[in-house]
């Protein structure tokens, strides 16, 4: 059994989708899988008990439950989405390592930006939520010198559904109005997930301050799938996410220091976009992408692990 609740969707729900699109439904059918937190969805001692686990090991929504070492063979399985994460909830709950495996996010295929050329205009997308780093980017943008850089920001609460919009967007409104009134800066908010990626062909860069844990990212993976020039913090599991890909920021507590710091890595990113090699680069991004992230080869993932954990679930 799959939680279907997939408008709007955020990197949860996307996943979900994608692993019921990709993954036969009679396996899926003999499974329970509760994403993230423990007991959003009852155990089903018929069926084999999966712990989807996205989210980072210090939120509090499920940070007593793992804490309690009783609860850990309640679940036949804990699927995560790093090894990162995974190594985390190893260290600091000490979890059975016999019931965990990583299975990594996926992204299905998108069309690739047009290459670069000297002298053209260069758009920014950033797609990611207020509180994890919009108010670095924005701090950013306003040291940023280069008149051809520009950046559109989705930035939204929305993405989690109308009742948490309402009682938290207000919370940023000043993140929002700061956006509208610089001139570098596009304010959009939220957009469902089909028109960013359809129209992520039409940006050259990807900016993502993060301030936030990651414990992979969605958005890193679609951008480098289209061939972006990333520029990301190396906090949490982005490093592990991009590989050798993106332009890294060291992060910095300091968060004035990391908007400099952010600026100074848009300026040279942007004055080496059209460059032969940094071209041959992104290319080489996408294709990595598009092959070891692809839904795919998660979905043969999924096929032989659900297959091998029913078969010990049956005997």
């Amino acid at each position: 059994m799959i939680i279907r609740n997939l408008t709007p969707k955020g990197g949860t729900e996307l996943q979900l989708s994608f692993l019921n699109k990709y993954v036969d439904k009679k396996l899926l059918d003999q499974v329970q899988i509760c994403t993230s937190v423990p007991g959003k969805i009852p155990i089903d001692p018929n069926k084999v008990n999966i712990l989807w686990q996205k989210n980072s090991y210090d939120q509090p929504n499920l940070y007593s439950w793992f804490k309690d070492k009783a609860n850990h063979n309640k679940y036949d399985w804990y699927v995560f989405n790093s090894h990162w994460n995974y190594e985390k909830f190893r260290m600091v709950f000490n979890i059975p390592t016999e019931k965990c495996l990583v299975i990594k996010n996926g992204v299905e295929k998108i069309k690739p930006t047009i290459p670069y050329v000297k002298g053209q205009p260069i758009k920014i997308i950033h797609q990611n939520t207020p509180w994890r780093g919009l108010s670095i980017l924005l701090g950013a943008m306003q040291l940023v010198k280069n008149p051809l850089v520009t950046l559109d920001v989705y930035s939204s609460t929305e993405i989690y559904g109308k009742k948490f919009m309402e009682e938290n967007d207000s919370k940023y409104k000043a993140l929002y109005e700061q956006a509208e009134t610089l001139d570098n800066v596009n304010y959009i908010g939220y957009k469902p997930n089909e028109y960013i990626r359809e129209h992520m062909k039409d940006y050259n860069m990807y900016v993502y301050p993060s301030i936030f844990e990651e414990t992979s990212c969605i958005s890193l993976l679609e951008s480098m799938s289209a061939g972006l020039y990333c520029v990301v913090t190396n906090y949490g599991a982005l490093f592990e996410t991009g590989a050798e890909f993106p332009m890294y920021i060291s992060y910095d507590n300091n968060y004035k220091a990391l908007a400099e710091k952010f600026a100074y890595g848009i300026e040279a990113a942007a004055a080496t976009l059209h460059e032969k090699t940094i071209q041959n680069h992104l290319t080489t991004q996408s294709n990595y992408t598009q092959l070891y992230y692809s839904w795919e080869k998660q979905a043969a993932a999924w096929t032989r692990f659900l297959q091998g954990a029913i078969n010990v679930k049956t005997k």
